[in-house]
């Protein structure tokens, strides 16, 4: 009887796959091509009352990727009247003192007159291979200086070097941050406005 409930098991799955295998004609020919390739289509696979294939050809294809969705972390700077890169940046440290890893180096930039250190970053480094991807850099910087990707394609041949992160790397727009989380955008400078806003 053990024998009978593994092989009735087996070939139930295989008729499940074997169903998929001949809707996926039948859904073509109805659909067409419309199904693939297409941002409709992709959605359409993701359902779980998707019928035939439904599997996503990557990298030809992508899911969307949800707002929340994190991979590393990126500086964000305003961009200035003359196109200068002012980074939100103050070099206070607290996204390495959280940093669970320990991955994040920070060097503190210093005014040539005075000697004195200045509220800028002189080098700012992270080590993705290191970095767990958590999030708590940009949770905790009190300056809304630092944000979690989705750029998710980062595979190279090589490691180290490579893998650590400069400035030149980490620095982005705040464009393209508004780009990938709209909604958090604009929560933020809301916020920001009403923050800004004189008291009554």
């Amino acid at each position: 009887m053990k024998n009978f409930g593994k092989r009735f098991g087996v070939m139930s799955s295989l008729g499940v796959t074997m169903g998929h295998f001949f809707d996926t004609y039948i859904v073509d020919l109805v659909k067409g091509r419309k199904r693939y390739w297409t941002p409709e289509g992709i959605e359409a696979r993701r359902q779980a009352d998707t019928e035939g294939i439904f599997t996503i050809q990557y990298p030809e294809e992508q899911l969307p990727v949800p707002e929340e969705f994190r991979v590393l972390p990126f500086l964000v700077y305003d961009e200035g009247e003359n196109g200068e890169k002012n980074l939100r940046c103050t070099a206070c440290g607290i996204c390495a003192k959280v940093c669970p890893p320990q991955c994040i180096w920070i060097y503190r930039a210093t005014d040539p007159v005075t000697g004195k250190p200045s509220p800028h970053p002189a080098e700012f480094h992270i080590d993705m291979d290191i970095c767990m991807n958590c999030g708590f850099c940009a949770e905790y910087c009190p300056f809304d200086a630092i944000k979690m990707d989705h750029d998710f394609e980062l595979a190279s041949y090589t490691r180290g070097e490579s893998h650590l992160y400069g400035l030149d790397k980490l620095m982005k727009p705040v464009s393209y941050y508004e780009s990938i989380r709209p909604v958090n955008a604009s929560r933020e400078a809301a916020a920001r406005a009403e923050k800004a806003r004189p008291k009554a």
